[in-house]
């Protein structure tokens, strides 16, 4: 009894013993409320971006390429942050990375306000924010669901991941309307202050592991100790990536999951809005329909997690991205100076599939990688980025010389179509079958 009240009373870094079953809400659950607030703050940044490629192509005649090379610097960054700083969690802790990721993005986009010069460009939207928000990418939801729930981590990673196009929701029209009536630098303070203001969130209510407050992950059957920081955590980064890329489903998935950022950030989220303003349609009605997306993308991402739970995850990538590939195809006939309801239909139908890949795609991470499931997703994460990265950049280029953006379209439509195919000959990894001892022969 002794030892038991000593374990009770013990500070949040010690390892105390299983507590008696409460029924009381789970404190997981609001852990991932506070992940899902957090991931809405950083993701107002991302709103920004489609927003300004035309006021500063107008304001100091930087080539719509040039623009997209700053906002390609900023998605691969994302990106390729996304595993060191799941393995910088194992080793400082999720609490201080994310503070420190929400405050690097809030100095990055504030500083843009001052900048003069491509170069400063690339410093402040391209490296700082790029970095900021690589440490706030969905490898933090993947640890925070691997560490906090047993059961239904589908569903919290549909939640989660669905929490970044809620971002996307809230501020790309207020975002819009700043940049339409204020100029662009009001709406760069605005992004700012907003991921400041969730640090505070971030640092009271944020908790790194279930044994910090006594409890078990959610769904678990026997108590969890929290592991002892990992030390090296860029070592254990590279470690776990060239062990991924010995194996075959690594490289598809990172391939499918590369052609899923450039359908998405890289081209619909960066050059949607200067797409549908080319065809005279008003700059706030076209970020509103972004914003429409977002709605739907929170439905279809949370539905993703559910189906995910229950369904075989390499069929419904096979799906999805067949179905994101067809809708592509049709948008150059679609686009209009007006939005009629053809193009509502597009933005419905596409806005249920915009991040829907990444619930299965977790999923076959954890089924594939294990404990390293969450770094190894970064990694593919990582490609998610390149794949953006390189559309963003290339989209730019392809407007600059053709005048328009059809080719571009029909070219990611195509890219989805061969993402289904890969899904599909993603092989089922199958448990090991223990070796029954062999009792000796009698003499």
């Amino acid at each position: 009894m002794t030892q038991t009240t000593e374990a009770a009373q013990a500070p949040e870094d010690s390892r105390p013993v299983r507590p008696a079953p409460s029924r009381r809400v789970h404190r997981a659950w609001f852990v991932a409320a506070v992940t899902f607030v957090t991931i809405i703050g950083a993701a107002a940044f991302r709103s920004l971006p489609g927003l300004l490629i035309d006021p500063l192509h107008q304001e100091f005649h930087w080539s719509r390429g040039t623009i997209g090379a700053a906002v390609s610097i900023n998605l691969a960054l994302y990106g390729l942050t996304a595993p060191f700083a799941a393995a910088l969690m194992d080793r400082f802790g999720i609490r201080r990375v994310v503070a420190v990721a929400l405050t690097v993005i809030a100095v990055g986009s504030g500083l843009t306000v001052w900048m003069t010069a491509v170069w400063q460009l690339m410093l402040c939207w391209g490296l700082l924010v790029g970095l900021g928000s690589g440490s706030m990418a969905l490898a933090f939801a993947a640890t925070v669901t691997n560490r906090w729930f047993t059961e239904r981590k589908g569903l919290v990673t549909g939640i989660l991941t669905a929490a970044s196009a809620s971002g996307q929701l809230v501020f790309l029209p207020l975002l819009s309307w700043i940049v339409t009536e204020h100029d662009w630098r009001p709406a760069a303070v605005t992004v700012s202050l907003a991921a400041l203001a969730v640090v505070p969130f971030v640092w009271l209510l944020m908790r790194d592991h279930p044994a910090d407050v006594g409890q078990m992950p959610y769904g678990a059957t026997e108590f969890v100790p929290k592991p002892e920081p990992v030390r090296g955590a860029a070592r254990r980064a590279v470690t776990v990536l060239f062990s991924a890329v010995r194996t075959g489903p690594f490289w598809l998935l990172a391939g499918t999951f590369a052609i899923c950022g450039a359908s998405t950030n890289g081209l619909v989220q960066t050059h949607f809005v200067p797409a549908a303003h080319d065809h005279h349609m008003p700059i706030t009605a076209a970020a509103s329909l972004l914003a429409v997306i977002g709605v739907f993308d929170v439905v279809g991402t949370i539905a993703s997690g559910w189906f995910t739970d229950r369904f075989e995850p390499r069929r419904l990538l096979a799906v999805y991205y067949a179905l994101r590939g067809i809708s592509l195809l049709f948008l150059p006939m679609l686009l209009a100076p007006t939005v009629h309801p053809p193009m509502i239909f597009f933005i419905v139908f596409y806005g249920l599939d915009w991040v829907a890949t990444v619930p299965p795609t977790l999923a076959l991470c954890r089924e594939q990688y294990g404990e390293d499931s969450a770094i190894v997703f970064g990694w593919v994460l990582a490609s998610h980025q390149v794949g953006a990265a390189l559309v963003a950049f290339l989209a730019g280029v392809a407007r600059d010389h053709f005048g328009r953006y059809d080719v571009v379209w029909y070219t990611s439509g195509a890219l989805c179509a061969a993402a289904a195919l890969m899904a599909l000959v993603i092989r089922r990894r199958r448990p090991a079958v223990p070796v029954p001892a062999v009792s000796p022969a009698p003499a």
